[in-house]
């Protein structure tokens, strides 16, 4: 692998990008090891000194594919990413990274861990434990350099992550939904110290790439926001945010670039260029998303009742249900591929299906859930009449398992066949026996 070194502060003067991809494609490897569906498809990205850009998407856009293509961890299919103009074929050396898990050592001190990276590249151990404690200082965590990471609470581990990534003084931080293992608290301090710190340019780095699944985080802390299409990945809208920092979330501007990217996330996708439904592949096929049918109830009574009546506003309805857009999405996406609702201009609106479940007892929701999933969930289906044909009336997971793995990875094919089962429970289609992995008809004719 390649490490590049950086090179000099030219490219900044002259306008270059610092980093860019062209025509990034990246496929999904299926269990079966063949090379599966586009998780991202022709994605163009360009990222120059002074912005925090932001990368955001529903599950399957590959927003965190995308940035480990940019950080040189994975290579793409095809396509190209440049580092100051020079090629990307390994990790960059002028590029760090935060991820959603602290990923600290446990049996290391908050310095020895965030020594570590000037360890790797033999920094003399004077200058780096000089070096780590600035760093550690410059995050807030000065008096904590002895502790151990079970001794910090969630948000002085994340810090430590941060220290870590900044003490190589790294160009460029890249950050994979850094505050989303935290409570909302905790979360909000931190994100407000980093922005501080970027503000008065007190951290070493020139620029921001950041995934993130919450649409308010977006545009409270970025300069530009990249909003991706979902199977496969695209750049469906680039959005410049001008809003002066600290930003006001009251702000009626603030609201408005909100609603807008609720709205763009929302859009009908061209048929012509999207893979059938919200998810991934097509038929039997289809990656399911792991969603309760008590939330699928629970989201169809919410917006029934008032003030919604029918039709919710997205982000006044994450506000009620206290919901991240990651889990928000999913279930509106279940609800329309079952056609109870509809997404729509960031709103959700119940269909006569979905008003009609809202008002049922629950013996009558069950059957109409029942029907709906044989009508519009394939894999739901072909269980059922599989189920149907054989004289026994049972069959093995392993079957269908092995069906969905020739389709997507093993880990989607399981939480897959996981959604159905539940799904199939709920509506009586099948039972399923956990101990022996086997379906069988709930009421074989």
């Amino acid at each position: 692998m390649t490490h590049i070194a950086p090179a000099s502060a030219k490219a900044d003067d002259a306008g270059a990008p610092l980093i860019e991809a062209k025509h990034v494609v990246q496929h999904y490897q299926t269990g079966s090891g063949e090379q599966g569906p586009r998780v991202l498809d022709d994605v163009c990205l360009t990222l120059r000194s002074n912005e925090i850009v932001g990368l955001l998407g529903r599950s399957g856009s590959g927003k965190s594919t995308l940035l480990r293509i940019v950080s040189g961890l994975t290579r793409p299919a095809s396509g190209e990413v440049s580092y100051r103009g020079r090629p990307v074929d390994g990790p960059v050396d002028g590029v760090a990274m935060v991820f959603q898990s602290f990923a600290l050592f446990p049996w290391l001190s908050v310095l020895a861990n965030v020594e570590l990276g000037l360890r790797a590249k033999k920094t003399p151990a004077a200058e780096a434990r000089q070096r780590a404690l600035k760093a550690i200082d410059v995050i807030g965590l000065d008096g904590f350099e002895s502790a151990f990471p079970k001794e910090l609470s969630g948000g002085m581990r994340q810090r430590v992550g941060f220290a870590r990534a900044l003490v190589v003084d790294p160009d460029i931080l890249l950050m994979d939904e850094p505050f989303s293992a935290l409570d909302v608290l905790t979360a909000e301090t931190l994100r407000t110290d980093l922005l501080d710190l970027w503000v008065e340019g007190r951290m070493p780095i020139k620029s921001i790439l950041m995934v993130t699944h919450n649409i308010e985080e977006a545009v409270l802390m970025c300069s530009r926001v990249l909003v991706l299409s979902s199977n496969p990945g695209r750049i469906a809208a680039e959005i410049n945010i001008s809003l002066p920092h600290p930003r006001n979330r009251l702000d009626p501007e603030f609201r408005q670039l909100v609603d807008r990217i609720y709205a763009l996330m929302t859009q009908r996708p061209d048929p012509a260029t999207t893979r059938e439904g919200a998810f991934a592949g097509v038929g039997v096929g289809m990656a399911l998303p792991m969603v309760s049918t008590n939330t699928l109830a629970g989201m169809i009574e919410e917006i029934a009742a008032e003030p919604y009546s029918g039709r919710a506003d997205l982000p006044a309805l994450a506000d009620s249900l206290q919901m991240e857009i990651d889990e928000l999405f999913p279930v509106g996406e279940t609800l329309q591929l079952m056609r109870f609702a509809e997404l729509e201009s960031g709103d959700i609106r119940l269909t006569p299906a979905g008003l009609r479940f809202a008002d049922l007892e629950t013996d009558a929701r069950k059957k109409l859930f029942g029907e709906h999933l044989v009508a519009y969930v394939p894999l739901a289906a072909r269980i059922k009449a599989v189920l149907e044909e054989r004289p026994s009336h049972n069959a093995r997971a392993a079957r269908f398992l092995e069906e969905l793995e020739d389709h997507m990875s093993e880990e989607y094919a399981a939480d897959t066949l996981r959604s159905v089962v539940n799904w199939g429970r709920y509506g009586e289609l099948f039972a399923y026996d956990e101990a022996t992995e086997t379906f069988s008809l709930e009421n074989p004719q």
